[in-house]
Order: C-alpha cells, then sequence, then structure tokens
C-alpha cells in the first residue's frame, strides 16, 4: 500500500505517511484488488465500509428512465467512495461504481471507521469537510438540472465562474468533463459553446472565455 499517497487522500489531510500506518495499524482494514471494467458495487447496496481507492481509477454511473447511461465523475486513487452515504436513513450507493482501470481499495468496516473517527479528531474533522464538500457539489449538480437547454447550462456554470465582475475566465473544465457533469453528449457542448459565440454572448478560445453579453446569457438560463 502506498501510504505517500493515502497522505494525499482528503480523509488524512494533515497526516504524514508515517502518522497514517501508526494510525491503520490500530484498526482491522484489508486491501481488495479490483480489474478494469469490473463493478465495484451496485446502485442500492448498503455502504458498509469506509472505502478509498488507494491504486487506480473507478466511475461513478447511473442509467436514466430511458436506459441512457450517465457519467457522474471519475474517482481517481486517493479518493473515497460514498462517504456521505456511509450513515444515516438510506446508507446505500446512489449509483454504479465501475472500474476505469485496475487497482485497489482500502476498505475500514463502518464500527471500527466510527472507532477511529471518535479516536482521532484531525480524521474526524477531515470527514466533515469531505461529507459537506460533497453535498456542495451534489447541490451543484442538482442546479444543473433545472436548466432545459444546454445553452442554458452553459451560461449559468460560466456566470458562476466569471462572478459579478470578472468579464473573462478560464474553464476547469474540459468539454468532455462539461459533458459528463450535464449528463449530455461531448458534440452536443461543443455546439452550444459555438452557438453561445456565433450569437454573441461570448468568445471562445480554447478554455478561455470572454463574456461578451452578460444580460444575454443570464437570460439563456431562463429560457
Amino acid at each position: 500500500m502506498d501510504y505517500s499517497l493515502l497522505s494525499q487522500a482528503p480523509l488524512f489531510k494533515g497526516l504524514t505517511a508515517d502518522n497514517i500506518v501508526t494510525i491503520l495499524s490500530t484498526v482491522p482494514h484489508r486491501v481488495k484488488k479490483f480489474q478494469s471494467g469490473s463493478m465495484i458495487s451496485q446502485s442500492g447496496e448498503p455502504v458498509n465500509s469506509l472505502i478509498v481507492v488507494i491504486s487506480g481509477v473507478v466511475k461513478g454511473e447511473m442509467v436514466d428512465y430511458t436506459g441512457r447511461v450517465i457519467k457522474i465523475e471519475d474517482i481517481p486513487a486517493p479518493g473515497a467512495l460514498a462517504a456521505a452515504f456511509m450513515f444515516g436513513d438510506r446508507n446505500r450507493f446512489p449509483v454504479n461504481v465501475i472500474a476505469v482501470s485496475d487497482g485497489e481499495l482500502l476498505l475500514i468496516e463502518k464500527p471500527d471507521f466510527l472507532k477511529l473517527l471518535m479516536r482521532n479528531d484531525i480524521i474526524l474533522v477531515n470527514f466533515m469537510d469531505m461529507i459537506s464538500n460533497r453535498s456542495q457539489f451534489l447541490s451543484e449538480k442538482i442546479k444543473f438540472l433545472n436548466f432545459k437547454t444546454i445553452k442554458g447550462k452553459l451560461a449559468h456554470y460560466i456566470l458562476q465562474k466569471a462572478g459579478k465582475d470578472k468579464l473573462s475566465l478560464k474553464l476547469d473544465k474540459t468539454q468532455n468533463d462539461l459533458a459528463d457533469f450535464f449528463g449530455v453528449a461531448r458534440p452536443s457542448v461543443a455546439r452550444a459553446l459555438r452557438e453561445m459565440e456565433e450569437e454573441g454572448y461570448i468568445e471562445a478560445k480554447g478554455k478561455y472565455i470572454k463574456l461578451i453579453d452578460k444580460k444575454g446569457l443570464a437570460d439563456l438560463t431562463i429560457e
């Protein structure tokens, strides 16, 4: 197990590799290997353990009512799986988790993880931060579902990143990332950006966006 990589995990923020070795020596845990393309967990399965990707990449996917597969996100090492769903009345995986590459998982059963949280304030605070950040991410995801058009989604995203004062910005996501985030095909994102430029809302050069008509962009979000 690469403890130096684990020290980069949000759960172990502020701890050295040596600290993590010491902490894990006091907690029952196991390492599970997975192969590319394998199903890590299925939507609806109970979340009974803390699961951290310690090598490789997995992805979250869901299937909508039409049967279309929607990619939620890639989770590379050292990300955690469904940490926000470990507790509560409906502590089940919200999506399918599928391996993108070969790799390994660190698993700590829920009762053992609870003991760890009670013993270590740093990990407790880190875990609370993880849950809060995840809730904020999902809140943003839900906002985009309210926009009926791809242009509306893009306009909201651009205005949000620009804030009140900026008239230019560098996108922090690729077109593929935006397509995954919006739950649409990449060509649809590229076409919408091109049309927004042709219609005079923005100027786009790669990841750099210049806002030409902020009011027009705002109007796109309510179409």
